[in-house]
C-alpha cells in the first residue's frame, strides 16, 4: 500500500514535490503561489493536517528550490 507520507507528488506550485497530505492542506487554506508559502513557511505546523515532520519536508523542499543552480 503507498505510503503519501514519503511519496512527493508536483503540485500547482510549479517545481515543488511534496507530500500529497501538503498539497490537500495548502489546496484547503488557500496557499497557490511560491510567494505565499515562503511567506508561512515559519508557521507550517500551525496549518491542519501539518506536523513537525510535513513542516521539516516542506522547508527542506522550498529551500532545494531556492538554492542557486550549479554550473
Amino acid at each position: 500500500m503507498p505510503n503519501h507520507f514519503d511519496e512527493r507528488w508536483e503540485g500547482p506550485i510549479r517545481g515543488l514535490r511534496l507530500p500529497l497530505a501538503v498539497w490537500n492542506t495548502l489546496k484547503d487554506e488557500g496557499i497557490t503561489t511560491l510567494d505565499q508559502l515562503q511567506a508561512i513557511a515559519d508557521q507550517l505546523e500551525r496549518l491542519p493536517g501539518i506536523g513537525s515532520k510535513m513542516a521539516r519536508v516542506t522547508r527542506d523542499e522550498l529551500a532545494r528550490t531556492s538554492a542557486p543552480e550549479e554550473n
